[in-house]
């Protein structure tokens, strides 16, 4: 399945689990070897009263993750075409939280991705030494980044959507280093458990440009998290008003946040399945 070019292989662990290894998980991800995917998504059954299922999540490398934004849009739409519920909204447990993705008439789906977490010793960063960049009611912290040619140093917004993220204002998304700067926030000390580094372009009030370095899967042409988590800082850093139309390589999400600490995020996007098939997963790897 895919979400705004964000893909996923989705696994019907409802029946019984699977038992894959970190190998495994990215067999199934290798693009040359395997069925090729951004992330491994799990169908697990509820484990608890007023849960409709576990949504287990597996970046390309293998590792397991607390969130996926894209990907919860596209567990919707398949637990439905599985026929695996009747229900056109859901309750679902993942490693961060429960979220609660719902399938809308126009074939869309929107996802209330819970409040955003601003206590950085729980996203996690470790801010210990660094002096911030004060802007409006948010904190921008600096980050060292060691280049071939030298030490840059860029401001990033800290927050998490169920997993840390990382935001940075460029001009222009098209010639923003990505592909260079990307990985060295991702890997960054000051981010224990790694961090997905978001690159946002200001369009206008009501909409941005995004790009995101994901943590474990490398750019991808669309982040939901990232996507809510530019949003969230934009409106915070007084960019931005809600809703926002944030235009990825893969696709449009809207995203809304009313801007109180408290309330929850609401991503809005497309969930499409592009094949269903079968593969041999081999034991040893």
């Amino acid at each position: 399945m895919q979400g705004a070019g964000n893909d996923f292989v989705m696994l019907d662990e409802t029946r019984a689990r699977l038992g894959l290894s970190t190998a495994q998980y990215r067999f199934l991800a290798d693009r040359h070897f395997g069925v090729g995917a951004d992330q491994i998504l799990s169908v697990r059954p509820s484990p608890g009263e007023g849960i409709d299922f576990e949504y287990v999540i597996h970046n390309a490398d293998g590792g397991e993750v607390e969130q996926c934004g894209n990907g919860a849009r596209c567990f919707v739409r398949f637990v439905r075409d599985q026929g695996l519920t009747q229900k056109n909204a859901v309750r679902v447990k993942t490693m961060s939280g429960i979220i609660e993705p719902r399938l809308q008439d126009d074939g869309r789906v929107t996802v209330d991705m819970g409040a955003p977490v601003f206590d950085l010793a729980a996203v996690p960063f470790d801010a210990a030494g660094l002096l911030p960049l004060v802007d409006k009611y948010w904190s921008k912290w600096p980050l060292d980044l060691d280049l071939r040619v030298g030490v840059a140093t860029v401001f990033v917004a800290v927050l998490s959507m169920g997993n840390p993220h990382a935001v940075q204002v460029v001009s222009d998304v098209d010639t923003a280093p990505v592909a260079q700067t990307g990985p060295l926030v991702e890997n960054h000390l000051r981010f224990p458990r790694r961090v997905n580094a978001g690159f946002m372009q200001v369009v206008s009030r009501r909409q941005i440009r995004l790009r995101v370095y994901e943590r474990g899967a490398g750019e991808t042409l669309a982040c939901g998290t990232g996507a809510c988590a530019a949003v969230v800082a934009g409106i915070r850093s007084g960019l931005l008003d809600s809703p926002v139309d944030v235009q990825t390589r893969g696709g449009q999400l809207t995203i809304d946040w009313s801007g109180d600490l408290q309330a929850p995020v609401l991503m809005t996007g497309p969930a499409t399945t592009v094949f269903a098939s079968e593969i041999d997963v081999p034991d040893t790897l």
